[in-house]
């Protein structure tokens, strides 16, 4: 028997307009979860309208304190934080990722969530000193309406940093998780309730891109929407809301990042950031440092103890302890990345380990390491989204910095050096929205996440997200006499 997972809309579960329905399935053995319901237009119209009539002045979420607004988030906090253990289970049976993982994960969502309640009452305007006998201020007003589309490799995490400002700024929302991780989304629209969110705050539509989440970018009702996701979905997004009502559309998309190794590194050290940098996440990671740079004089003994890691990753049940790696998360994905390794082998990369299928049942792949990689092949030029490092071996620093900008992408960079000079000219001269040193995927609520180029823009957590949520008013006042 299976079950039926409905939409949630208006703090309420209800089926598809349509009555249609889609499984969800766990990859580690292809075999079906749940049914779904299925999301399309109809559907959307009805989430937006229960959106929009929460987001009338004079509706109940509109007359909450800013104050009051940041103890609903902390108490949604509170309840994800008490169902961690099942929140974690639902995650890695429609993920695949290891329990502990996802733990992990939800641990950060919890985090995440909490410094966004912190926010709610520190959101103000400011008083300009216009010329003339006038008096100026500004204030910041929710964009209103938004309708949010995540990705399936961080399901709750991408919850949380798009319902954290969405929910501070005193938006409504319309939310469509990716559909081969709809679960955990479900359950904390469920959560949601229980914590007291006014009925059409929150809205959680399952469906698939083309036709579900096609109808949010498009909706002209909806007055944001925020995106994460691949390059070429972002492009339809940014199309259509330019075409409906011109609505503000923030990317977070696709990167090929690179992780720089400068000869000065220790080198075990360098070897465990690579691994982590590439191989987290089973490679499903859009700032991946999947192109990791070594520099001529490291690079033989690199390749050496990169493999051995590699080697020695555990691959299989999630569920069971001390797993390092489970399933890809889904067969499309699974042969994409198959065929690039493929392509790896036929353009003359030297294959060190990996290469093929881990086990006979489920989207498994064995932890992959190339070598004597270069820059054209596709390997080092297309996002991968697997675990598959490619070794490029480079000579001097400004060699590395003008090969590690040769990409259309743009969304993260890394450096391993005890050359502080080194450093910074990297952390200056790298297209990257993000970079790190000495260290790879540090990611925290405080401090924003988004990319250059065609990794997207807008900006993800820390104070900048929160724009992406407000409109700025300008309210000027004639006095009656100069002050």
């Amino acid at each position: 028997m299976f079950f039926l997972l409905q939409l949630f809309i208006n703090n309420e579960f209800v089926d598809s307009v349509s009555g249609k329905t889609f499984p969800t399935l766990n990859p580690a053995n292809e075999r079906k979860i749940a049914d779904v319901a299925e999301a399309d237009k109809a559907d959307v119209d009805r989430a937006v309208s229960a959106a929009r009539a929460a987001f009338e002045i004079g509706s109940e979420w509109r007359k909450l304190d800013a104050s009051a607004r940041g103890r609903l988030i902390n108490k949604l906090a509170s309840l994800i934080e008490r169902d961690i253990e099942y929140i974690a289970n639902l995650e890695t049976l429609d993920n695949g990722k290891p329990y502990e993982d996802s733990v992990f994960d939800i641990g950060c969502a919890i985090d995440t969530f909490r410094y966004y309640a912190g926010w709610c009452d520190k959101i103000h305007g400011n008083t300009i000193p216009a010329d003339g006998q006038l008096f100026s201020l500004t204030r910041k007003e929710p964009v209103g309406v938004v309708g949010q589309i995540i990705p399936w490799n961080y399901p709750i995490l991408m919850l949380a940093w798009k319902w954290g400002p969405a929910l501070a700024t005193g938006c409504t929302l319309v939310l469509k998780p990716a559909e081969q991780t709809p679960l955990t989304a479900l359950y904390v629209a469920a959560l949601s309730k229980e914590a007291g969110f006014p009925a059409g705050v929150i809205n959680v539509l399952t469906g698939y891109g083309p036709t579900a989440g096609a109808a949010i970018a498009s909706h002209p009702d909806i007055n944001k929407v925020a995106f994460t996701g691949s390059t070429e979905v972002g492009r339809l997004v940014l199309a259509a809301g330019a075409k409906s009502n011109l609505k503000r559309v923030s990317l977070e998309l696709g990167g090929k990042s690179a992780l720089v190794i400068c000869s000065d590194a220790d080198v075990d050290e360098a070897v465990e950031i690579a691994h982590g940098a590439v191989f987290n996440n089973h490679g499903q990671n859009c700032c991946a440092g999947s192109r990791t740079f070594v520099q001529e004089d490291l690079y033989d003994e690199f390749v050496k103890k990169a493999v051995a890691k590699a080697t020695a990753r555990k691959v299989g049940d999630p569920f069971t302890d001390g797993i390092q790696q489970g399933p890809q998360v889904d067969d499309e994905l699974f042969n994409k990345v198959l065929s690039l390794i493929k392509s790896g082998k036929e353009e003359g990369a030297k294959l060190e380990c990996g290469g093929d299928r881990w086990g006979k049942e489920g989207y498994f792949i064995q932890p992959t390491v190339f070598s004597n990689v270069s820059d054209n092949m596709r390997i080092a030029r297309e996002e991968i989204f697997g675990p598959v490092q490619s070794i490029i071996k480079f000579k001097t620093l400004d060699e590395a910095i003008r090969r590690a900008n040769d990409s259309t992408y743009g969304l993260a960079a890394g450096i391993v050096t005890k050359d502080v000079n080194m450093a910074l000219i990297f952390a200056q001269s790298v297209h990257a929205g993000s970079v790190w040193v000495n260290c790879y995927d540090a990611v925290v609520p405080q401090a924003p996440f988004g990319g250059y180029k065609q990794s997207g823009f807008g900006r993800e957590l820390g104070e900048d997200s929160l724009k992406e949520y407000l409109e700025v008013k300008t309210v000027t006042i004639k006095m009656p006499y100069k002050i």
